[in-house]
């Protein structure tokens, strides 16, 4: 039975390291942040590895948890800093042993960042001016590249209620983008169209 297990969870996590990994450094502000979600999200996975779904199903699931981890991460440190959350300086009961192994792959993710311009600065501003909500619906669609129905697994939204709020995040990106007076064609590139589903 524990092999079982076992095998059933080096899979999962060979699988889906990758995405999960992308997903956390393209949300957390640093390389030892980042690895500290994903480190976090395997082991929830560890822990509840007979429920983990079959499949890209799985995939969403880690999502799912990734998401959750890291909102928890920062809810803990605010209340404890009044500060966003900082890996560094976590309360000892969320305080991992360090991976340096981890750690250097978080940090050649960061590395490969292209170099922020005028532009890229501005569309930054402008997309951290959006709602978490909001936020977290177009980086499903543009960074992770999922389908209205795959987003509504990872969220626990029905498919429908995926498609209105991110109609309105779109909107809300987009005028965010005119009021810091970027060409149209930016906002297209960064509206990706969903796929069908």
């Amino acid at each position: 039975m524990h092999d079982t297990r076992t095998a059933r969870f080096e899979a999962v996590y060979k699988a889906t390291y990758g995405q999960i990994t992308a997903y956390a450094a393209r949300r957390c502000d640093s390389p030892q942040d980042a690895a500290d979600v994903v480190a976090d999200t395997f082991t929830v996975a560890w822990r509840r590895v007979d429920e983990l779904p079959e499949g890209e199903q799985a995939t969403l699931w880690l999502f799912g948890v990734a998401r959750k981890v890291l909102a928890n991460h920062r809810r803990v440190d605010g209340r404890r800093t009044g500060r966003p959350w900082s890996g560094d300086d976590r309360p000892g009961h969320l305080r991992q042993s360090r991976n340096p192994r981890l750690d250097a792959e978080m940090a050649d993710l960061y590395g490969g960042r292209p170099d922020s311009g005028v532009e890229l600065a501005a569309i930054a501003q402008a997309f951290r001016s959006l709602p978490d909500d909001d936020r977290e619906l177009l980086s499903l669609v543009a960074w992770e590249g999922l389908g209205r129905e795959e987003i509504a697994t990872v969220l626990g939204l029905t498919r429908n209620a995926v498609r209105v709020r991110l109609h309105r995040a779109r909107k809300r990106f987009a005028r965010a983008l005119a009021e810091a007076d970027l060409p149209i064609t930016t906002t297209s590139r960064l509206l990706p169209a969903e796929r069908p589903r």
